[in-house]
């Protein structure tokens, strides 16, 4: 049994996140909220996201797991205006997931989880981490795009740093220690990531999100940041790109 009513904003916010590494997607739901971890088809990036029964204006569950298509997701949040709210409800016998938006009924197939798997997410003891507003990190990916299919990003003693360097342009971003900033490391670190998987991810991060950026040199980069006011959780996490010497 799940039944659960949330603001439309809080869903597509979800949605958004989600989709930019899969299109199906396997919730885990218990009476306390839903989960869900997530690998891409390249199997270069990771998801896991955590959202609290806070979240939700109801919630009702027992122990279940829900396979969305997030497309067909996408199709009822175009029904919804500002301020709306959504009313998922499982119908079970059918196979079914019913979304209720004002006075519009939308019934979809659930998919079938037998095949989905589970990631499991790797523990990595990265040594330096970085706390920052999106909108910071935002401009940075924004002024790479043009240049270069890839990012490299520094933390040194009271510095963070996103660079991009192309065959003949570059761009640069500088944080320096703030009370906006916060960073923390033991020595410089740098490595390369992936530019695309950062662009989807930043356009998905309201500009307001403070984030934290946790990484090591030639280590996987995990992206941390609150949703849902702070009632779930997102870890990003994106292996880095190793030059051939």
């Amino acid at each position: 049994m799940f039944k659960a009513e949330l603001k439309a904003e809080t869903l597509k916010g979800l949605v958004n996140i989600i989709s930019t590494l899969v299109d199906e997607v396997k919730f885990s739901v218990t009476a306390e909220g839903m989960s869900l971890k997530a690998v891409d088809p390249a199997h270069v990036a990771m998801i896991e996201l955590m959202l609290g029964k806070d979240a939700f204006k109801s919630f009702e569950a027992d122990e279940v797991e829900l396979g969305f298509d997030l497309d067909k997701v996408k199709d009822v949040l175009k029904l919804a205006s500002s301020g709306d709210t959504i009313v998922m409800e499982q119908d079970s016998e059918r196979g079914r997931l019913v979304f209720k938006v004002g006075n519009i009924t939308r019934r979809m197939n659930l998919l079938d989880t037998a095949n989905m798997s589970t990631p499991k997410v790797p523990e990595m003891p990265l040594k330096a981490f970085a706390e920052l507003p999106a909108a910071d990190f935002q401009r940075g990916i924004k002024a790479s795009e043009s240049i270069s299919d890839h990012i490299i990003l520094v933390m040194d003693t009271d510095i963070f740093q996103l660079r991009c360097e192309g065959d003949t342009d570059s761009a640069e971003l500088s944080l320096e220690s703030s009370d906006s900033v916060k960073i923390e490391t033991p020595a410089r670190v740098v490595s390369t990531y992936p530019l695309d998987y950062f662009s989807n991810l930043m356009k998905a991060i309201p500009a307001e999100t403070v984030m934290r950026v946790e990484m090591d040199t030639n280590f996987p980069v995990k992206v941390v940041f609150g949703i849902a006011d702070g009632a779930g959780v997102v870890r990003y996490l994106l292996a880095p790109r190793i030059e051939n010497d």
